[in-house]
C-alpha cells in the first residue's frame, strides 16, 4: 500500500479492505499488513478482486472518500462514490477549460514540453551510457534540436502551432531512433514511425506498448475522477480517449520506448515473435504479446523518485499522480499542471 497525494493505492491483488474504529484496515490471508485513518483520505484505489466490507464503503460514502477499483494489469473496473462529490465540479472545470483555447493551450504546452523534454533526455542517455557504439555527432545534433524546440513550444500562441512543433520535435527523436537499437539490429531495423498497420518489428513493439500506456493513463484519469475522452490537445472523436492520449505524452519516450529497447537490446524479444503479412502488415504473435505483458508488469514495479513530489513511487503510479495533479490544477490548488521532467 502507498498513500500519494491524500489517495491510497493498495497495490497488491490479494488485499481486502476492511473498517476497524475509523481506520481503513489492508489485510492479505485475515492477517493485517497495513492501515491508515480514514480523516487523511480523499481517496482509495484497490488493484485487485478481493473486494471491501460494507462497513467501510458505508464510511467512505458518508465521508466523501472514493473507492475505485480496478483489476491487478490497471484495468478500470468502477467508482464507488457517496450522495454528494466533488467529481461533477472537477468535470465541469475540465469542459470549460476544454472549450477555452488559451486555458487548455496552457495544460497541452505542458505535456508537450514533458514529451520533449524526455525524448531528449533518453537520447542524452543514450550518449552517457553508448558513446561509442552511436552515431554521437547524429545524436547529439538531434538532443540540440530538441533543447531548442522546446523554447519554441513554450512560446507558441496556438494548438495549431503546437502540434506542428510536437511533430517536427518527434520525426526528429525517431530519426535517431535506431542508434538506440544496440542488438538484434538487422531483425529490427527501423526506418521511422508508421502505424495502421506498423511495417517492422520495432513500429509493431511500439503501437502495442503505447496501446498498454494509454489504457493506464484513461485508468487513472477515471480515478480521479476527470473524463478521460475530453483532452486538450487531442481532438474529441467517438470512442477516443484524447485526455489520455495528452497526458501519456510525457511518458511515450522514457517509459514505453526505453521499455522497447530493453526488450529488443537485452534478447527478451526475437525476430521469431513476429509475422509478417501479404499488404506488409507485421504482427506480433501471440506468444510475443504474453512475454511483453509480463515483463511490462515488472517494469511497471520498478521504483523512481518523482521528480515534482520528490517521493518514491513505482512506475506504475506515475500516470496516476500525474492524474491527480492535473486534477489538483484543475481544481486552483497549483498555479499550473507540472509535466513529468524525467533526468
Amino acid at each position: 500500500m502507498k498513500k500519494l497525494l491524500n489517495t491510497l493505492y493498495v497495490t497488491s491483488p490479494h488485499s481486502y479492505l476492511a473498517l476497524d474504529g475509523e481506520n481503513v484496515v489492508v489485510l492479505e490471508e485475515k492477517l493485517e499488513i497495513g492501515r491508515l485513518p480514514l480523516h487523511n483520505l480523499e481517496g482509495i484505489v484497490a488493484f485487485g478482486y478481493k473486494g471491501t466490507s460494507p462497513a467501510l464503503m458505508e464510511a467512505c460514502a458518508e465521508k466523501n472518500i472514493s473507492l475505485c477499483y480496478l483489476s491487478p494489469q490497471g484495468k478500470f473496473l468502477g467508482r464507488v462514490t457517496g450522495t454528494i462529490k466533488g467529481n461533477v465540479l472537477l468535470r465541469k472545470a475540465q469542459y470549460q477549460i476544454a472549450e477555452e483555447e488559451a486555458k487548455s493551450l496552457a495544460i497541452a504546452k505542458n505535456c508537450i514540453i514533458g514529451k520533449v523534454y524526455n525524448a531528449r533526455w533518453v537520447l542524452e542517455r543514450a550518449l552517457r551510457d553508448h558513446s561509442m557504439q552511436v552515431d554521437y555527432e547524429r545524436v547529439k545534433k538531434a538532443t540540440e534540436y530538441l533543447k531548442e524546440s522546446l523554447k519554441a513550444i513554450r512560446n507558441c500562441e496556438s494548438k495549431n502551432e503546437l502540434r506542428g512543433y510536437e511533430g517536427e520535435a518527434a520525426s526528429v527523436y525517431f530519426s535517431v531512433f535506431d542508434e538506440m537499437i544496440l542488438q538484434q539490429k538487422k531483425d529490427f531495423l527501423f526506418q521511422g514511425r508508421n502505424k495502421r498497420p506498423p511495417l517492422d518489428n520495432v513500429n509493431a513493439m511500439l503501437s502495442f506498448t503505447y496501446t498498454l500506456l494509454a489504457n493506464t493513463t484513461a485508468a487513472a484519469l477515471e480515478t480521479v475522477g476527470l473524463d478521460p475522452y475530453v483532452g486538450f490537445m487531442h481532438c474529441d472523436r467517438p470512442g477516443r480517449i484524447s485526455l489520455a492520449l495528452d497526458m501519456m505524452e510525457e511518458l511515450r519516450a522514457v517509459l514505453a520506448d526505453r521499455f522497447v529497447l530493453t526488450l529488443i537490446n537485452k534478447r527478451i524479444i526475437s525476430a521469431k515473435d513476429f509475422q509478417k503479412r501479404e499488404n506488409g502488415a507485421v504482427l506480433m504473435k501471440d506468444t510475443a504479446r504474453k512475454q511483453i505483458l509480463i515483463e511490462w508488469q515488472n517494469r511497471k514495479k520498478e521504483v523512481i523518485t518523482h521528480p515534482f513530489l520528490q517521493e518514491k513511487v513505482e512506475w506504475g503510479m506515475v500516470p496516476f499522480v500525474q492524474s491527480m495533479l492535473l486534477a489538483r490544477y484543475l481544481r486552483e490548488d497549483l498555479d499550473e499542471y507540472p509535466p513529468f521532467l524525467w533526468k
